[in-house]
């Protein structure tokens, strides 16, 4: 029996033969496209993590200090929705009937979608994961989630019809991969994770720091990896000196935040910090702390213990740490 499609003719797929593919569902996903995908079907594209930020995150989510669970507005947020703004009893991540997001499906704007995670389609389908890392690896390890949780991502690129050696060669020429450890040596395309989970990736404590420095020496911006950039930075010129640096203290860890983050808006805007990148580039603020005294702003909110009724993301971070016995 002849297939469908013109007389004498296969299907096209959208130009591929997708018969030996897991990911044929992916295939034909459209630049801009908001795409449903199962987060255990991702391939990440870093070899490493800072896990104090998944252990924040999981602390949000496991430790119960929130009225309506913080992990339900990442899930929204995500998706392009914003965030949360009505939960059932009982409500599950896995089961999106259970909460509803600020904006429905096909509701999206344009500052909702720029929120979201991104993905890059790669040969045979598969979804290359260009941002998320952390929060994806999050809805992994919480119990409700796991690999066969979805969510949706927004596509840069289809570059699917690419051999192997071309799509890795365009993935590094749009710096849509970062091949450096924790220590700053070279990883080969074929020792990055296969997917999310913090088993998956190596921990690098800079990526941490960085993290816990947002809008206090630095803004997020669109460029891919910019923390694992100021995180070489921090190791490789050593603006501050780390070596008391305690990740199970409070005190010592906002002490190492601080400092790292006024040694960032101390940088010339031209200061090459990393792959060619400024500190202009990486959106460096002008002033430390958007010019407020220690006690006020986003340092203060970050220096709110646990026992706070808002405690803070390091807080957050260390309890989790403890309850879990992770040092």
């Amino acid at each position: 029996m002849a297939a469908p499609g013109a007389p004498g003719q296969r299907p096209s797929f959208c130009g591929h033969d997708n018969r030996h593919t897991p990911f044929a569902g992916y295939l034909c996903a459209e630049p801009g496209e908001l795409l449903d995908v199962r987060i255990g079907d991702v391939h990440p594209t870093q070899p490493s993590l800072g896990y104090d930020e998944v252990y924040y995150k999981l602390g949000r989510y496991t430790l119960g200090k929130d009225a309506v669970n913080k992990k339900f507005s990442d899930w929204c947020e995500a998706d392009g929705r914003i965030e949360a703004v009505a939960v059932q009893p009982g409500a599950r991540l896995d089961d999106p009937s259970s909460f509803t997001c600020t904006l429905p499906v096909g509701g999206e704007t344009a500052d909702s979608e720029a929120a979201m995670k991104t993905v890059v389609i790669g040969p045979g389908g598969e979804p290359f994961l260009t941002d998320g890392h952390h929060t994806l690896t999050a809805f992994y390890e919480t119990p409700d989630g796991g690999a066969d949780l979805h969510v949706r991502l927004r596509v840069l690129a289809n570059l699917s019809t690419l051999t192997q050696k071309d799509f890795w060669a365009r993935m590094q020429a749009n710096k849509w991969v970062y091949l450096s450890d924790p220590q700053g040596n070279p990883v080969k395309i074929n020792k990055l994770p296969t997917s999310v989970g913090l088993a998956n990736f190596q921990d690098d404590k800079y990526r941490s720091l960085l993290y816990f420095g947002r809008d206090i020496g630095y803004t997020q911006n669109s460029v891919p990896f910019q923390e694992f950039y100021w995180g070489s930075w921090i190791r490789d010129a050593a603006p501050v000196d780390l070596s008391g640096w305690n990740r199970s203290d409070l005190t010592g860890y906002l002490a190492a935040v601080k400092a790292t983050t006024q040694a960032m808006t101390a940088l010339p805007k031209s200061t090459v910090v990393g792959s060619g990148f400024t500190a202009g580039d990486l959106a460096a603020l002008d002033q430390w702390n958007a010019g407020k005294a220690a006690n006020k702003g986003e340092f203060d909110k970050l220096s709110k213990p646990y026992s706070d009724a808002k405690p803070g993301k390091l807080a957050y971070a260390l309890e989790y740490k403890k309850v879990n016995g992770l040092g």
